[in-house]
């Protein structure tokens, strides 16, 4: 992966401005803060989001991808303070499940999600490496 930095552009915090790949592409739907079973066991966000991030690393996981092949992410949520008063937390999440990248990432608030309970939605891009390119 090339990540995309245009001379005298200031370094995003926590993503990439773009992100240059060659290989299989995977595209994850927007994943939710609930289990396997459809089922939420929590109605707070940083719980959600770990659930969420858990669901694409098993639907990366059936493609034979990893966390670190993800080069955009959008994020979904219904509260943005109160995402970005649990930034740090949501951050502890993000590299214990995720790890630490550079993907190209977008959040916006929205007014709510299909599943009324949802308080984040992530849906993920994936480029798995030609075998050359390893």
């Amino acid at each position: 992966m090339k990540i995309l930095q245009p001379a005298g552009w200031a370094r995003p915090r926590g993503y990439s401005n773009g992100v240059l790949v060659e290989g299989r592409q995977v595209y994850v739907a927007g994943m939710i803060g609930w289990d396997a079973d459809c089922r939420f066991q929590t109605d707070e966000l940083v719980g959600q989001v770990r659930q969420a991030l858990q669901n694409i690393v098993a639907v990366l996981t059936e493609a034979g991808a990893k966390p670190e092949h993800i080069v955009r992410m959008t994020w979904y949520l219904t509260d943005k303070r109160e995402y970005l008063a649990a930034g740090r937390e949501i951050g502890a999440a993000f590299r214990e499940i995720i790890g630490s990248f550079n993907a190209a990432m977008t959040a916006v608030q929205v007014s709510a999600l299909i599943e009324d309970r949802a308080k984040v939605e992530i849906e993920v891009t994936a480029v798995i490496p030609n075998t050359s390119s390893n």
